[in-house]
């Protein structure tokens, strides 16, 4: 290792995911043309970045495509892939499994499965699931619980979600709608309590947590006007959005920074390439601005660099 930086947002395309894609004829995931991916490329961009370590997962297409039966398979075969990858690399890879969600009793036997055989860093979940539903619906409390009991580090990435199908704006929905859907995702989890129940588990949010900082002190208001949210999620907002973690990728800009300094201390944020979604230049630009930013004092920039994500790694072990 080199001292460099840890990346919480880097995506892998295991085959059997490639393979499923094919067979639905899907090219594309939110207006991005699947990118070419293997071990290696990464491990190229990662020496060129200086990157020591990249934590894996399958991005925002998840495994469960309207079939139970069918995404528990293809969970277990991409978290089978994996965890060889990571087995393979000397220490440059690690993984969050994938979840076959909405179906909560594969969901339950992927999480003991991912962590206890197969020895996983903690779980991508996207921020809303194929029939719609968000991480803070009643019908999965078995698995929040199942997480919190674990301890679990979870890593909340967008989806295109179901309602922005209607909409007749031409925009990709990597730059739009995704911002919007992890937004909220991680207010849902706030407003339905889940982040009072399940204190132990712990949250990394993509993309600066897309709108989140931005949007808080509005969401905010909510608690001034309803009893039964103040009892059940009775910090407020903006402490319940402060506990959670936030990533750097595709938000290494002052615009996205300024606000989430203002929710957060950069002990809770971590480095994101996106990669290979996002192209190796824009890893690249965000190492740049981050080592330019004069916001960031040295103890400040290496737990963004490193530290903040090695705590967050070992504290889940």
């Amino acid at each position: 290792m080199t001292g460099g930086w840890i990346d919480l947002h880097h995506h892998l395309l295991p085959p059997p995911l490639l393979e499923e894609l094919g067979d639905a004829a899907v090219t594309e995931v939110a207006g991005r043309g699947l990118p070419e991916w293997s071990p290696g490329i990464s491990l190229g961009v990662m020496d060129r970045v200086a990157i020591d370590r990249a934590v894996l997962s399958v991005s925002a297409t998840g495994v469960h495509f309207g079939d139970d039966a069918r995404a528990r398979r293809l969970a277990r075969a991409c978290n089978d892939y994996g965890a060889e990858v990571v087995a393979d690399s000397q220490g440059r890879f690690g993984y969050f499994a994938s979840l076959p969600l909405p179906d909560v009793e594969g969901s339950l036997d992927e999480i003991a499965r991912s962590f206890d055989v197969l020895g996983v860093d903690g779980l991508v979940l996207q921020s809303s699931n194929s029939d719609g539903s968000y991480l803070g619906d009643l019908r999965f409390e078995p698995v929040l619980a199942e997480l919190d009991r674990r301890h679990a580090l979870v890593f909340v990435h967008p989806a295109v979600p179901l309602s922005s199908s209607g909409l007749a704006l031409g925009i990709p929905a990597f730059g739009l709608e995704f911002t919007f859907d992890t937004t909220r995702a991680a207010f849902n989890l706030a407003y339905t309590g889940a982040l009072e129940r399940f204190p132990n588990v712990t949250w990394v949010l993509a993309h600066a947590g897309g709108t989140v900082p931005f949007l808080v002190g509005r969401f905010s208001l909510l608690w001034a006007i309803d009893d039964e949210l103040a009892e059940r999620a009775p910090l407020g907002a903006e402490a319940y959005m402060a506990r959670l973690f936030y990533d750097t990728a595709l938000s290494a800009n002052p615009h996205a920074l300024s606000s989430l300094a203002e929710l957060v201390g950069w002990d809770h944020v971590v480095f994101g390439s996106d990669f290979p979604f996002a192209p190796e230049l824009a890893a690249q630009l965000s190492v740049m601005s981050l080592d330019s930013d004069p916001r960031f004092d040295p103890v400040a920039l290496k737990g963004i660099k490193s530290a903040n994500a090695r705590r967050l790694l070992e504290r889940h072990r």
